[in-house]
């Protein structure tokens, strides 16, 4: 019994990573970067703790292998879309954002419709370009907040995360074009 209570510890975590993502929103718009940045801190450890925890002791479920990448999405939006409610980053960033992750889900459902079930993994571009977003976020909490300094980072953060959104997007693109030709000849 209590081994079955463990085993949804992951679950857990990640079901309150979904929870943080309204007082992050709210904490944002209202421009109280602290406290954002602690919650945002708080989800960050959440998200490799319940990836450790499924890892280690094999506590995963299909539950959570849904959900966590969902969280993640829904924090990272939310945040890209608060900071350019608030004037922190710009707009055009945030829609390139939500633009690569439409372009990601609509490729996959085209695949699906198309070919069947697509099981592939995240590109080390498309890693990549999450972490950048997940830094770009952090830094500018950080500079808002505790160290001013952080204001030097921004600009050029900015600028790698909308190039490996731009290139991740067009790999992204690639490797469905390539396996959708790969199963055409196969037919």
């Amino acid at each position: 019994m209590m081994q079955h209570w463990l085993r949804q510890i992951p679950n857990a975590l990640t079901v309150m990573r979904v929870v943080l993502v309204l007082p992050i929103a709210w904490l944002l718009l209202a421009e109280r970067f602290g406290q954002a940045l602690s919650l945002f801190f708080i989800a960050g450890i959440s998200d490799g703790l319940d990836g450790f925890l499924a890892r280690r002791f094999g506590w995963t479920s299909r539950f959570g292998a849904v959900l966590d990448p969902l969280a993640d999405k829904l924090l990272l939006v939310t945040s890209y879309l608060c900071l350019s409610v608030t004037q922190v980053l710009p707009w055009w960033l945030t829609v390139l954002v939500l633009l690569r992750d439409a372009l990601i889900v609509s490729g996959a459902v085209v695949y699906r419709y198309l070919v069947g079930a697509l099981s592939m993994a995240p590109s080390v571009l498309g890693k990549c370009s999450t972490v950048l977003q997940i830094l770009l976020v952090l830094v500018v909490l950080i500079e808002l907040s505790v160290w001013s300094a952080f204001a030097d980072y921004r600009s050029a953060l900015i600028v790698c995360v909308a190039l490996l959104a731009v290139l991740s997007g067009g790999h992204y693109v690639w490797q469905w074009t390539r396996l959708y030709r790969a199963t055409r000849m196969k037919a």
